[in-house]
């Protein structure tokens, strides 16, 4: 028996749903890529490829698991957010860090909280998400039984949130890629490093407490 077919509830996988994200995400990667070469940007040319990989390995995983059309709107949103961080100029009056003035490098308050904190606070909560959508499918596989059988306990959102750590380090060694084989990148250094593995954490973790407090909400409207 597969994932999948352990939840009788699962909708086909070419919905209009699915058609309409793949659709979404076609159109800013392609916007991005007009960007990128027009401004002989190499650095989100080379995040562009990595992108439509990991995009179509997230398709393999959802046909796979059946992911939930929330968290992949929710993907493809953290996707536009990334081409949006390092293609979208700020304006001069705006504080940033170093010297690309893009959205990536802004200040939202100065020197204490970055646009790109936030996003890694966001997209790795999102892989956590991710992480124990899959995690519940193939337990629920192997025990025979629905997806809402299973529980959020402390010890797989453990494993979610070390997982989605995982995914951020990953990143990370991306990211590092990037600086060995592209001139003037904006990664920034050891600092910015440090406080995006930090962003990645806090993601993960509210992403996790967030999993719990729905597993226990819907429990308590159920027994009411």
């Amino acid at each position: 028996m597969s994932a999948q077919s352990s939840d009788r509830s699962t909708p086909n996988f070419w919905t209009r749903d699915i058609i309409a994200i793949l659709l979404f995400n076609a159109a800013y990667l392609l916007f991005s890529a007009y960007v990128a070469m027009g401004r002989r940007n190499a650095e989100f040319a080379f995040y562009l490829a990595v992108m439509v990989i990991l995009g179509a390995c997230l398709m393999i995983v959802h046909h796979r698991v059946r992911l939930s059309i929330g968290v992949l709107w929710c993907l493809s949103l953290w996707g536009l957010l990334h081409m949006a961080g390092g293609l979208m100029p700020v304006p001069e009056s705006w504080p940033i860090d170093g010297d690309i003035r893009v959205l990536y490098s802004w200040w939202i308050i100065p020197d204490l909280l970055k646009y790109d904190q936030l996003v890694h606070v966001y997209g790795f909560g999102v892989t956590t998400w991710v992480c124990w959508q899959g995690v519940r499918a193939i337990l629920a596989d192997r025990a025979h039984c629905s997806r809402e059988e299973i529980q959020p306990t402390f010890g797989i959102l453990l494993v979610c949130v070390a997982a989605g750590m995982g995914f951020g380090a990953l990143n990370e060694v991306v990211e590092f890629i990037a600086v060995l084989t592209i001139p003037n990148t904006n990664v920034g250094g050891y600092i910015n490093t440090g406080w995006d593995l930090v962003s990645n954490g806090i993601g993960c973790v509210l992403a996790a407490l967030v999993v719990r407090w729905g597993s226990v909400t819907k429990k308590t409207q159920v027994a009411s």
